[in-house]
């Protein structure tokens, strides 16, 4: 019987280091797999490092070549403005071609008007004075917008002097437009090309000045300008 015994222990002992041996087996293989699985991922990390950093050069070119098109864009829509403002200015439509359409604009900037406030953009305006029908005006742009009236007189080349011949007639405008007596009159002038001392002239008599720019027209004046009612 005693020999019986030991043979059984040694057999469960045997069974015993055959399941360890297993375990360990498969505990070596697991840890070999996770190790080839991290060894992936960190080489798939590396990969995704280096792709993150390809794309990011790729934008950085990418803005780079958006800022030179936009630059480019820039002045070529300058170059084109200013040379539809030269054939404006040769073929005197200036008022209708470049003036007119910005105004909506200007008003906004120079007194707040909102775009859809403004009730009326006309050019070459011929006006009958309602009470003496002797005596006419032209206006080459009238807009109104709001509270606000705006007269303005464009001309291929602006002086000093044409600014105040423009400022002691501009108070006869409200004389022509009786449906307007409540209104705020506002005057701008506009050229082409606008000399800076004209620019200081034409603010200090509180009338707004136009010059060609980038957006057509543009308002000459210093920053926070607001226009003389007349």
């Amino acid at each position: 019987m005693g020999a019986v015994a030991v043979e059984r222990r040694v057999t469960n002992l045997e069974e015993l280091m055959a399941q360890l041996i297993r375990t360990v087996d498969r505990v070596d293989r697991q840890v070999n797999q996770t190790s080839r699985e991290l060894r992936e991922l960190q080489a798939e990390m590396r990969d995704f490092k280096a792709e993150m950093r390809a794309f990011k050069d790729e934008m950085l070119d990418f803005k780079d070549e958006m800022r030179e098109f936009k630059e480019d864009s820039l002045a070529y829509r300058r170059e084109m403005n200013k040379k539809w403002g030269e054939l404006a200015n040769k073929m005197g439509t200036m008022a209708e071609d470049l003036v007119a359409p910005s105004i909506p604009r200007i008003l906004r900037e120079t007194v707040g008007c909102p775009d859809d406030h403004v009730d009326r953009v006309a050019v070459r305006v011929r006006v009958t004075h309602p009470a003496d029908r002797h005596r006419m005006r032209e206006f080459d742009v009238m807009a109104v917008c709001g509270d606000y009236v705006l007269i303005n007189e464009t001309r291929s080349r602006l002086t000093t002097q044409y600014v105040e011949d423009f400022v002691q007639r501009l108070p006869e405008a409200r004389d022509f437009f009786p449906e307007y007596a409540d209104k705020k009159f506002i005057g701008s002038v506009a050229s082409l090309y606008v000399e800076e001392n004209v620019v200081r002239y034409g603010e200090q008599q509180g009338v707004i000045v136009l010059g060609f720019g980038e957006d057509v027209m543009e308002v000459l004046n210093t920053p926070g300008f607001k226009p003389r009612v007349f």
